[in-house]
């Protein structure tokens, strides 16, 4: 993290605490100030407080949370905020420092710390942490769903019950999403289950719902690839007889491409099954700027590619 941001954030507690407080008095006319790093945290809380609570996610369409850096607005956004809600399991690495040092003075809530180590796919290659994507499994979302309810009641108590029917009420929806998925990834024949994508975000999916995963890159898209990955990928195509694979909203289409070239340079044609959500959602005002609509938009591009 830059000197200067943590200066920054420095300076901006010690006047919020000194003088400004205006997160606290946002709480005191009934509206949390809410920051959330990703936009599908965003999505998550925004579905649970409605329009009981202000909701500010940092992170918009197409930016990548691995590679992510707090810039001054986002420091003054929050620096403001009653609560702020992130991923955890080291997705916004670079952000790391500056969560800690708010956590010593406000709620600073990591929504995947209840989730069972038992259900945490654990990376060798990511310093053996754990793959941070855990909303690729709706069910593994819906327990992330449920510690934003959590600490929503506990530090709003005025709101309490309106947050937990909106969040049951939330959380139904994601158990049928969670059935539809099964269903649609099930139409694929078995032999054509294999997902390729830029980076590896894809492996609780897999996981969840029977399809095999591969990415160009680690967990992380700080990861490189070399071109001995491209080579042993492509070929791997080529083995597979794998119809198509896809580029990332949040990741550069270079390194898909290279693959291409590779499995043609075999002398085998893969196409782009088309752009995959994968650490982001879409633009706001659209189905897919939802988590519920990026889901689903998912599956029907991998679907209709690999059936």
């Amino acid at each position: 993290m830059d000197n200067r941001i943590i200066k920054w954030l420095i300076v901006g507690l010690v006047l919020l605490a000194g003088c400004g407080q205006v997160a606290k008095e946002n709480s005191e006319n009934g509206r949390l100030n809410i920051v959330t790093t990703t936009g599908m945290i965003g999505d998550a809380v925004t579905n649970i407080v409605g329009d009981s609570a202000n909701v500010t996610a940092l992170m918009g369409p197409g930016v990548d949370p691995h590679l992510y850096k707090a810039t001054q607005g986002d420091l003054q956004k929050l620096t403001n905020a009653d609560l702020i809600f992130y991923n955890g399991l080291h997705l916004e690495g670079k952000m790391g420092e500056v969560l800690e040092k708010l956590g010593k003075l406000k709620p600073v809530v990591p929504v995947a710390q209840n989730i069972e180590d038992s259900k945490l796919r654990k990376v060798p290659e990511f310093n053996n942490n754990y793959d941070p994507h855990i909303w690729f499994d709706v069910s593994l979302w819906i327990e992330a769903v449920k510690q934003i309810d959590n600490t929503l009641q506990e530090q709003d108590k005025d709101h309490a019950a309106y947050y937990h029917n909106n969040a049951l009420e939330y959380i139904k929806q994601l158990e049928e999403l969670d059935v539809w998925v099964r269903e649609q990834i099930a139409t694929i024949p078995e032999e054509q289950r294999i997902l390729i994508t830029a980076h590896d975000a894809f492996g609780y999916f897999g996981d969840a719902y029977g399809i095999e995963v591969k990415g160009l890159q680690g967990i992380s898209t700080l990861s490189e690839y070399g071109l001995r990955d491209v080579s042993e990928l492509a070929k791997y195509i080529v083995d597979h007889k794998i119809k198509a694979v896809f580029v990332e909203t949040s990741v550069s289409q270079k390194s898909i491409n290279a693959v291409v070239q590779g499995a043609q340079e075999r002398g085998f044609e893969v196409t782009i099954g088309g752009n995959l959500f994968s650490d982001a959602m879409g633009e706001a005002g659209t189905p897919e700027g939802t988590y519920v609509g990026m889901v689903r938009a998912n599956v029907n591009t991998i679907v209709e590619a690999l059936r």
